[in-house]
């Protein structure tokens, strides 16, 4: 008994010293999304969007989140948007971006704008290039990149 009372007690002052590790999800620190309401970029964005009548408008929020979040110029997804389908006037399957010659399906125009983001930023075909070979890498065609960065001037020159 004194055996068992022993190792009872070693074993539960194991217990009280060992530290309880905490909950994977209460040691990640959150950061909250960027709080756009103040930011002059969305002003900007809806007056841009709205002048032109363009679906896009109401989601120029996720429009900034996407170039912040994939360190883009935040002025070209959508200018990509409204070469590509007028701001989604002529939008199918919620692509605003004519990604994949138009034939790719997002769920819904915010899932299409971070995904066209995240592989413009990350993609090995478009990470590391200076607008001018993203644009030429996206359509090579025409004047593809000149029309772009003209609507990108349109929202806002450069600074």
């Amino acid at each position: 008994m004194k055996r068992l009372l022993s190792s009872g007690l070693v074993f539960l002052g194991g217990l009280v010293a060992v530290p309880v590790p905490a909950s994977q999800c209460e040691m990640v620190q959150r950061t909250p999304p960027p709080d756009h309401r103040c930011d002059p970029r969305l002003v900007t964005l809806r007056t841009f969007f709205g002048k032109m009548g363009c679906p896009a408008q109401a989601y120029v929020r996720e429009f900034l989140e996407a170039a912040d979040q994939y360190q883009l110029d935040w002025r070209l997804l959508p200018s990509i948007s409204f070469i590509e389908s007028t701001g989604g006037k002529m939008a199918r399957n919620n692509n605003f971006f004519g990604w994949d010659s138009g034939a790719a399906y997002f769920d819904s125009p915010e899932a299409g704008i971070y995904a066209v983001g995240y592989q413009l930023s990350h993609s090995s075909v478009y990470r590391w290039k200076d607008l001018d070979a993203i644009l030429a890498t996206y359509n090579p065609y025409g004047q593809y990149g000149a029309k772009v960065k003209s609507v990108m001037q349109q929202i806002a020159p450069d600074r």
